[in-house]
């Protein structure tokens, strides 16, 4: 895929922050990919949707940045955040019970799904935040750089490489089914 024209015209923040949108979502589906691998922290359903929400909201920023800047891919950044912070608040809320351990390990104290809820509220401020300095760009247009263009390539090949590890993760897990709520191994790897 080719930058439109009009790519090259956005002021650089505004490109700059959709690319590190789209690389910031793709390093929390790898961190998670990792713990599932590494540390055999298979994800339950709502986890598998919360990535799924991750996933919606990459393809929001990659839009931006390889198709070109649209409402259309905010909505999409801004849905997949609405969904996935509604999500990961029922996770939240089932594992608030005194004694409750909650699900699956913790990374600097915080479960998956708290974390999955505080990316979400950040996603939607960092967007209301991208709109704010669009604003105050506005006006200010220079000629994309080749090295944008090249991280946009790279950061497209990363997030395409995570979506398709996670979705043949998520077969291996499930198979054609329902997922189990707490699953300890790999259905079709029995």
């Amino acid at each position: 895929m080719q930058l439109i024209e009009q790519d090259r015209h956005l002021p650089p923040v505004v490109a700059t922050m959709n690319l590190l949108g789209l690389f910031g979502t793709s390093a929390l589906l790898a961190v998670a990919f990792w713990y599932q691998l590494a540390h055999g922290e298979l994800p339950c359903p709502l986890c598998l949707l919360q990535r799924a929400g991750f996933v919606v909201i990459g393809m929001g920023f990659l839009f931006n940045v390889r198709i070109g800047e649209r409402p259309t891919h905010y909505a999409m950044v801004l849905t997949g955040s609405l969904i996935t912070g509604l999500i990961s608040m029922r996770q939240v809320s089932l594992h608030l019970a005194p004694g409750d351990a909650g699900y699956g390990s913790t990374l600097f104290g915080l479960h998956f799904y708290t974390w999955a809820l505080l990316a979400a509220v950040g996603t939607v401020i960092y967007v209301a935040l991208l709109f704010v300095l669009k604003d105050a760009a506005r006006g200010v247009h220079r000629e994309g750089s080749q090295r944008m263009r090249a991280l946009s390539g790279v950061g497209f090949a990363v997030f395409a490489l995570l979506i398709a590890a996670n979705l043949l993760s998520t077969v291996l897990e499930c198979g054609a089914g329902q997922c189990e709520d707490n699953p300890t191994h790999y259905l079709l790897l029995k």
